[in-house]
């Protein structure tokens, strides 16, 4: 029998050290993380489509950035499994570095179909657009490319899976920046974000799902955060948010 237990949240500050410890004192690279993330991407899109991916036309909007990255990295899986993936890419080639590079890179020797935003651009028909545009650290209202892209996203007719965060959202306070990414449905990190217990964010969030992208327990623990086990049963944990709580079952 499944029991609803409290789900703690991290702020941008502590995610940030995560991240860093990850690399720096337990050896899990930033690739790593990022192909846990990009693969639970994928299968909860394939969920959310039904459970097969099989012809159906999908449109990942993939920023510069980490969070592009695991956008990028989905895309593969998505490629794999049958799907229709069309990447929009918010900068040139040359503007991608690190490890959403070596995702790029990938993709291109596979023959996918990449395209890169411009003005007057629009978006192809599509069951499931995601979105990978930004991730955690923004501060202030999208700009330039990313800024077209949510604009684009949000003027289609399709359902909206957004990587971590919808973009535009400020996970730590739980502000609504102009413009951001109004999410069917959203797959968080690690841990869910503090500023997704506001209720402004939960909403753009809509369904919140969290990925277990392999931070250890004693991670955590090294950082003081009590996190119940959460993933015994499957790699995507349905969360919910309530009076300014986040929830699970497990």
């Amino acid at each position: 029998m499944s029991a609803r237990v409290p789900v703690p949240t991290v702020t941008t500050a502590q995610m940030q050290e995560v991240d860093r410890l990850m690399v720096k004192e337990y050896g899990i690279e930033l690739l790593q993380m990022m192909e846990n993330a990009g693969r639970s991407l994928a299968m909860l899109a394939r969920q959310l489509l039904g459970g097969d991916v099989t012809d159906r036309p999908i449109v990942v909007l993939a920023g510069r950035g980490n969070n592009g990255g695991g956008g990028l990295a989905a895309a593969r899986h998505l490629l794999n499994w049958g799907a229709w993936v069309q990447i929009v890419c918010s900068y040139p080639l040359e503007a991608y570095k690190g490890a959403a590079a070596h995702q790029l890179h990938t993709l291109q020797v596979m023959g996918a179909a990449l395209a890169w935003a411009e003005d007057g651009w629009e978006l192809p028909p599509a069951d499931l657009l995601i979105d990978a545009i930004i991730g955690y650290g923004l501060r202030g209202d999208p700009r330039g490319p990313a800024r077209g892209l949510i604009q684009l996203a949000n003027s289609s007719a399709a359902p909206i899976l957004s990587l971590d965060t919808p973009s535009g959202v400020d996970t730590a306070a739980g502000r609504i920046f102009t413009p951001h990414i109004q999410a069917a449905a959203t797959l968080t990190l690690a841990l869910p974000k503090t500023g997704f217990r506001q209720p402004e964010a939960a909403a753009a969030c809509g369904d919140l799902y969290l990925a277990d992208i392999g931070v250890p327990a004693a991670l955590y623990a090294q950082l003081g955060i009590a996190v119940p086990t959460l993933f015994g049963r499957s790699d995507l944990a349905p969360l919910t948010v309530a009076a300014g709580e986040i929830w699970a079952e497990a």
